[in-house]
């Protein structure tokens, strides 16, 4: 007796509950893996984008705020900071590095950020065509930049006040595309980045050519009256931890946000609706696997006398109790693969659908969760087929053939 052929012959012969199983089942464990790929993606890329960022400062206002609009350019600025209170702080020794921040202009709905060539390089950005950029309006654009908006090298284009797109378009001040960045699966694929002085031209009312572009100069002394969104630093020393913080929120005009505490929170809160939806997967989860167990305990109603006619032959107690449990193991693999295929390709199909989310996630990943779910679908068959195999275990088998 072949115990596979066999099995597969008995849920082929119940196709209409078999089909009915597997899409319940399959459902249920889809949304389980489209949560957890894209939980999973997202968080892997907040922390990618923030690393080695020990602190962000700014403006006063909500931190969280702060962190999503420096880091990850997802929400709009607390305000702006004078350079003079930036200084203050850019110069402690507990300082390694601060890194400039520029906010307020974009071109469709594409961030302008103004910087230093320490932000290109933290974040390892890689020059894919032309060059990094040297002068005031010269900018370099992220791959989804280009991608999305067209924009080549040489070109030119005016920015738009605001962070979103239908702002106020600056005329007169036009940028020109001196370089296009590598994709490198961060937020700078989809930024546009320049110099701080070309955002300060830009805003510069009694600018008298507003077109001229000027070699960068590293001193920016003569621009004390101007303002920063906001500071990237990394600490020097694990003491910037202690100190820092308490020196930024002593200055009237700024705050301290910490990237990891921020992120943490914010996790928190997605979280939450992450919960609810997986309760609910696994919910639909349970509920296949008592319709299963229902399916086989029925069925077994229904081939009794093929039991009994198998004992006949020769089949051992432990043989048909096998094949019951083969079968619910069978039927619970055969939904969790079909499951995991249909996350899968739920998260390709958004991806197609939606052309700027194809960059954040992608459906070719795979979480050892989801080998964990197959090990879970395993046991789960098991005990849902294990009552209607016992029953199957027990029969007895004379009293069958007698009637």
């Amino acid at each position: 007796m072949n115990i596979v052929s066999l099995s597969f012959s008995y849920l082929k012969a119940n196709k209409l509950s078999t089909t009915l199983n597997l899409l319940l089942l399959a459902f249920g464990v889809s949304v389980v893996v489209i949560l957890l790929l894209v939980v999973h993606q997202v968080e892997e890329r907040f922390n990618n984008n923030a690393k080695d960022i020990s602190l962000v400062v700014g403006a006063k206002g909500s931190p969280l705020q702060l962190i999503l609009s420096a880091i990850y350019h997802i929400d709009y600025p607390t305000g702006n900071i004078k350079i003079k209170d930036a200084r203050k702080v850019m110069k402690s020794p507990l300082v390694k590095q601060a890194i400039p921040v520029g906010l307020g202009d974009s071109y469709m709905g594409m961030r302008i950020v103004g910087t230093t060539h320490d932000y290109f390089k933290h974040f390892k950005c890689e020059i894919k065509e032309g060059k990094i950029w040297e002068k005031t309006m010269e900018v370099v654009i992220g791959s989804q930049v280009a991608q999305l908006t067209g924009l080549k090298i040489g070109d030119t284009f005016m920015g738009a006040h605001g962070l979103d797109e239908g702002g106020h378009a600056h005329e007169g001040h036009d940028y020109v595309v001196v370089g296009i960045m590598k994709n490198n699966g961060l937020v700078t694929d989809r930024l546009i980045l320049t110099a701080m002085e070309s955002v300060w031209a830009v805003h510069e009312e009694e600018t008298t050519n507003k077109n001229d572009s000027t070699q960068i100069k590293e001193d920016t002394t003569d621009s004390k009256d101007k303002e920063y969104t906001a500071l990237l630093i990394k600490y020097r020393s694990p003491m910037g931890a202690v100190a820092l913080p308490r020196l930024v929120n002593s200055i009237s005009n700024l705050q301290a946000a910490s990237p990891a505490a921020e992120v943490n929170r914010l996790f928190n809160l997605i979280g939450i609706g992450a919960d609810i939806l997986r309760f609910f997967a696994l919910a639909i989860i349970g509920i296949s696997f008592l319709s299963m167990f229902g399916v086989l305990y029925n069925a077994l109603k229904e081939r009794q006398f093929d039991i009994a006619l198998m004992r006949t032959l020769g089949a051992s107690r432990m043989k048909v109790f096998i094949l019951i449990i083969f079968e619910g193991i069978l039927l619970a693999i055969l939904g969790t693969v079909l499951g995991i295929v249909l996350g899968h390709s739920g998260i390709t199909l958004f991806t197609v659908i939606y052309k700027q989310a194809e960059n954040q996630i992608t459906a070719w990943v795979w979480l050892i969760e989801e080998f964990y779910l197959l090990g879970l679908a395993v046991i789960a068959g098991f005990i849902s087929a294990f009552i209607p195999a016992v029953q199957a275990y027990k029969m007895d088998i004379a009293k069958i053939l007698a009637k």
